[in-house]
């Protein structure tokens, strides 16, 4: 979930002042957290509530309305003020930033795609929508597979170079997104797109041709678009690939207020030792 807020974070001034280069300051000044912290915060705390379908949509209804100028895109400013709380068959992005505490939690792949399906459909019942969010918790629980070398009980642990073999082709076969452009072929034309279809596989080739943490968000924000949301869902990945170094995450950790902040800390507790099975 780190992993998501980081690319957040970074990415929140490139946003609409897009770069497309990879030499540039992590942690400006003027950086803060958008809506993909607020909601990825707000999907760990319905999984802890209980993780139903309306745990979900109580949850992003609350912290939306709680946070309501991080930045929302206007469909779901618009689904936080209806008290009905229909789906509106978005094929947006934020499914696909959200979705982290998902794959970073549930030990089965069955598992990571059902509950990956309920926390896009709430709102994002567009079968687009939906296969962002799975790709992208799909990939997340592949690469906590490879650190943790059992959970879908390899012959032997994946190295690195597999592991991205895997996540690509499972990607590729299962939700049918095209892969074979790299980011040198993407990066000259790709422009801001709120779509899952034109954000995802973008950041998931971003944390393919990445070497380590750092790398893999400043691989997602050079391609310019919609810089934070590229971010977070490349981040997501490399958090669960690489793991975090200690100082990006207690500075990205020193932008969060207190809310954020004691969920956050929650949790990291909630997730502590469970089985990986």
């Amino acid at each position: 979930m780190l992993g998501a807020i980081i690319g957040d974070i970074v990415g929140s001034v490139y946003e609409f002042d897009n770069i497309k280069t990879k030499d540039f300051e992590h942690f400006r000044e003027d950086c803060f957290f958008t809506d993909d912290t607020v909601m990825t915060i707000a999907t760990a705390d319905a999984i802890m509530a209980g993780g139903s379908r309306e745990d979900f949509k109580e949850a992003y209804k609350n912290w939306g309305r709680k946070y309501p100028h991080a930045g929302y895109g206007l469909r779901f400013r618009n689904w936080l003020n209806d008290e009905d709380s229909l789906p509106y068959n978005s094929w947006g992005n934020g499914s696909a930033m959200r979705v982290s505490p998902v794959g970073q939690l549930f030990e089965s792949m069955d598992k990571v795609l059902a509950y990956a399906k309920i926390t896009a459909e709430v709102t994002h019942n567009h079968p687009e929508g939906i296969k962002g969010a799975q790709a992208t918790a799909a990939a997340i629980f592949l690469a906590k597979c490879f650190k943790s070398g059992n959970c879908l009980k390899q012959d032997e642990p994946w190295d690195l170079a597999e592991l991205k073999k895997i996540i690509k082709k499972t990607i590729e076969d299962k939700m049918g997104y095209d892969l074979s452009a790299t980011l040198d072929e993407i990066r000259p034309s790709y422009r801001f797109n709120e779509s899952c279809r034109d954000t995802v596989p973008q950041a998931v080739t971003a944390f393919l041709e990445s070497t380590d943490f750092e790398d893999a968000i400043r691989n997602a924000i050079s391609l310019g678009g919609d810089s934070d949301t590229l971010a977070a869902i490349t981040g997501s990945i490399a958090e669960a690939a690489y793991g975090i170094p200690e100082g990006i995450a207690k500075k990205a950790l020193s932008y969060l207020d207190e809310p954020l902040l004691e969920i956050y800390l929650r949790w990291n507790e909630f997730i502590k030792d469970k089985p990986i099975k």
